[in-house]
């Protein structure tokens, strides 16, 4: 286990991202809440949501009601920690940004319902909002946690001067971003959150959608996955938490198999000379 950011909340080395469940392509509800208990019986603790994880503006928050209804009958529900955010809308099926201070405090209420709680546990800004000031933004993450709605904050989607004009304003405790083999360009904002004792949450850390389909092509991560008797996809993951001493990888799943799978990469310690071998390799996104 680890802890999220500078608090004594604990979560597994690897969580869970929830986005495949409701999305475009999503299986039954039966099915995703199958393929959530899987994950949680695997050993992960922490899962990742967002109000837009649905198909349009029509299914708001789809994924967050998924999550409570798979947990609800667990006896270990209260160990599981779900992190949610805001800052987004879904016209249309389309991903837009709004991050004014009133679509954040009407979220946060809806995500509470959703959810079936009184306070989240981790809400998190999803992406910065070109039209709306970043910390006026980010200060509504902050009256939120001052009046109870949010125990914890956390940032998405931001580089170090963002994470620095935030942390000017209130305490972040996580960052979440894209980081796998074929996207690196956010290993320095790992490095900065390690640095800070901020939790950095990777986000499709196997690559998403057509690319992860990739993974098992490669050389480099059939060697490594065959010394580890593990699949290409651990090997991944493994990769990913070298990249910061604070870093979790959040990869979703859409089956039972690929839950569990993901799940035991937690065991998964990758060598120095593994980790190079990894780095300097070439992954195509062709």
């Amino acid at each position: 286990m680890t802890t999220l950011g500078r608090t004594n909340d604990e979560v597994s080395p690897i969580g869970f991202g929830g986005m495949p469940l409701s999305i475009q392509g999503r299986p039954p509800e039966d099915v995703g809440c199958a393929v959530i208990n899987a994950a949680i019986d695997a050993g992960i603790t922490l899962i990742d949501s967002a109000d837009v994880y649905c198909l349009n503006d029509g299914d708001l928050g789809h994924n967050e009601r998924l999550i409570a209804s798979a947990i609800r009958n667990r006896a270990d529900r209260d160990r599981i920690r779900i992190a949610t955010k805001a800052g987004m809308r879904r016209p249309g099926g389309n991903w837009t940004r709004d991050g004014t201070p009133k679509r954040i405090r009407e979220a946060c209420e809806k995500s509470l319902r959703a959810l079936g709680v009184e306070q989240i546990w981790l809400y998190q800004f999803h992406t910065p909002d070109p039209s709306v000031p970043f910390e006026k933004s980010v200060e509504a993450f902050a009256e939120l946690q001052r009046a109870g709605k949010c125990r914890y904050v956390g940032l998405s989607n931001v580089d170090v001067a963002q994470i620095e004009a935030a942390s000017a304003i209130v305490e972040m405790q996580s960052v979440q971003n894209r980081l796998n083999p074929f996207f690196r360009d956010s290993i320095g904002v790992a490095q900065e959150c390690a640095r800070r004792g901020i939790t950095f949450l990777a986000y499709s850390p196997v690559g998403g959608g057509r690319l992860s389909k990739k993974i098992p092509e490669f050389p480099v991560l059939q060697k490594i996955a065959a010394a580890h008797v593990c699949s290409p996809y651990a090997v991944v993951l493994a990769w990913v938490r070298s990249k910061g001493e604070t870093a979790i990888p959040i990869p979703g799943a859409r089956t039972i198999e690929h839950a569990i799978d993901s799940a035991r990469a937690a065991d998964v310690i990758l060598s120095a000379g593994e980790i190079a071998e990894i780095d300097k390799s070439e992954f195509s996104r062709a």
